[in-house]
């Protein structure tokens, strides 16, 4: 294994049953699932993988893994920040990339960037119904939501943390944050704008946000991709 910030890279092996509490990652990283399988639940929603399946992170991408009976054993990949658009996605050769893996990480993950196959996510329950539906703009409410769906708010509340680790609200402002966090980054977009259009109350709401996802406000963000947009308005 090699790490690098806070992630692991190269393989790893989980035990059955297990279960590895909510964390984040630093860095963007592609999880390649060798054998076995386990059910990740974080920002982006919850996916339910076996070998063959790729999960793709982004900075700062926080969740939770619950793992099979079977032993599990995943390839971790360092990817570049800017993470393709599809969260899960699969191989038809991931014995390929493996055999890369052993002699450059970094070629192995460009190689399984260029062989993806985009996976649908699948929505079997509530939890992972609201998950998809905090996302949208036109979300009702929790209180709403809940009886749109036959539920007490307070159950959906208790069920949605046993489930994802947070909060619905927080969930929904982490949500928030990674599509600001992205704008920031590759766009030159004014921050006011962005925060208008992600959904927070004024810049300010947005700079506390994501100085909590990151430990950096939207300046730093912005002066580090300086070189790449001519900003005006910061």
């Amino acid at each position: 294994m090699v790490r690098i910030g806070n992630t692991r890279f190269g393989r790893e092996h989980w035990q059955g049953r297990v279960e590895f509490a909510r964390h984040r990652h630093s860095d963007a990283y592609a999880a390649l699932v060798l054998s076995g399988g386990y059910e990740e639940c974080g920002c982006f929603g919850r996916v339910r993988v076996g070998p063959g399946d790729v999960v793709l992170h982004t900075r700062f991408d926080a969740h939770l893994d619950r793992f099979g009976a079977a032993r599990t054993e995943i390839l971790n990949l360092p990817l570049p920040h800017i993470v393709p658009v599809a969260r899960l996605a699969w191989l038809s050769d991931p014995d390929a990339i493996v055999r890369l893996g052993e002699q450059d990480l970094r070629a192995a993950a460009r190689r399984l960037l260029c062989e993806l196959m985009a996976r649908a996510v699948a929505i079997s329950d509530w939890p992972d119904r609201l998950a998809h539906d905090l996302s949208s703009p036109e979300f009702p409410g929790l209180t709403r939501w809940a009886r749109q769906n036959g539920l007490a708010p307070e159950t959906v509340t208790r069920g949605f943390v046993r489930s994802f680790g947070i909060t619905p609200s927080h969930f929904r402002l982490e949500r928030r944050s990674h599509e600001a966090l992205a704008r920031i980054t590759e766009s030159a977009l004014p921050l006011a704008q962005i925060a208008l259009e992600c959904g927070f109350a004024d810049q300010p709401h947005m700079t506390r946000a994501i100085s909590a996802l990151t430990g950096a406000p939207p300046s730093v963000w912005r002066r580090q991709t300086g070189s790449r947009h001519h900003v005006r308005g910061r």
